[in-house]
C-alpha cells in the first residue's frame, strides 16, 4: 500500500471593482485566471503512474482526500456578508480543458458533463461564504460540502487533479487568501490476469481518448 501526495500552491487574488488580478509578490505557483480579470482561477497537476504500467499493474484506489491549512481569509479590505466563493477539487483518469473544467460548477460528473463518474476517482464541491457571524474572523465558513467519484481501479499512466476557485463578481473590493492544498491518494499497485489487464488497459485508453461532446 503507498500514500501518493500532490501539493498546490496557496492562492492570493484582489479584486478591484470588476476585475479580479493575481496578486505580484506571492508565490501563486501554477495559478492562472479561465480570462482575464475573471474570478475563476485553475490550477493543476498529475500523478505519473508510468511506472506501475510499465509493470502491467493495475492500481487499486484504497482511499483519497484533500489537506489544507486554513479556510479562504480576508487579508484585505472589508469583508461583505453574502460574500461567496466556489471551491472544485477533482482527480480524475482524464484530461481535461479549462472550459471543461470551469464546466463541473454546472453539471459535476453527471449527464452534460465531459467527466464520467468512471473518470472520476475523486471529487469535491464546496461553497463558502462570509455572513454576519463570521464577518470579523475575517474568513469563509461552509455552507455546502459535496463529494464526487468512483475510486475505481485503473491501467492509466497518470491521474489527473484540478484545483479550481471562482470567487462571485458580486464579492466586495480586496485581497483574498486561498489556503495550498494536498491532493492525497491511498493506493496499492496489483497484477491481474492479463485478460482482465488488457480489457483495463483498452478501457483506461478508451476514456482517455473519448471524443468531446458539445
Amino acid at each position: 500500500m503507498k500514500t501518493l501526495a500532490k501539493q498546490f500552491d496557496l492562492l492570493q487574488i484582489t479584486k478591484t471593482g470588476p476585475a479580479f488580478a493575481l496578486d505580484a509578490g506571492v508565490s501563486n505557483s501554477g495559478w492562472r485566471q479561465s480570462a482575464p480579470g475573471s474570478g475563476i482561477c485553475i490550477n493543476d497537476t498529475y500523478f505519473d503512474l508510468a511506472g506501475l504500467s510499465m509493470d502491467a499493474k493495475t492500481l487499486f484506489f484504497e482511499a483519497a482526500g484533500i489537506q489544507e491549512a486554513y479556510p479562504i481569509t480576508r487579508v484585505g479590505g472589508s469583508a461583505t456578508a453574502g460574500d461567496t466563493a466556489a471551491v472544485l477539487d477533482f482527480m480524475t483518469t482524464s484530461p481535461l480543458t479549462d472550459t471543461q473544467v470551469i464546466q463541473l460548477f454546472t453539471f459535476g460528473n453527471f449527464d452534460g458533463s465531459q467527466l464520467s463518474f468512471e473518470q472520476t476517482v475523486y471529487g469535491r464541491f464546496r461553497i463558502v461564504n462570509f455572513d454576519i457571524d463570521n464577518l470579523a474572523g475575517g474568513s469563509m465558513i461552509t455552507i455546502a460540502d459535496n463529494q464526487l467519484g468512483s475510486l475505481q481501479p485503473t491501467a492509466t499512466d497518470r491521474i489527473y487533479c484540478y484545483r479550481v476557485v471562482s470567487f462571485g463578481p458580486g464579492n466586495s473590493d480586496g485581497t483574498l487568501l486561498m489556503s495550498g492544498a494536498r491532493y492525497l491518494l491511498k493506493a496499492s499497485a496489483k497484477e491481474e490476469a492479463e485478460f482482465e489487464y488488457l480489457m483495463r488497459l483498452k478501457r483506461s485508453y478508451d476514456l482517455q481518448n473519448e471524443p468531446d461532446v458539445d
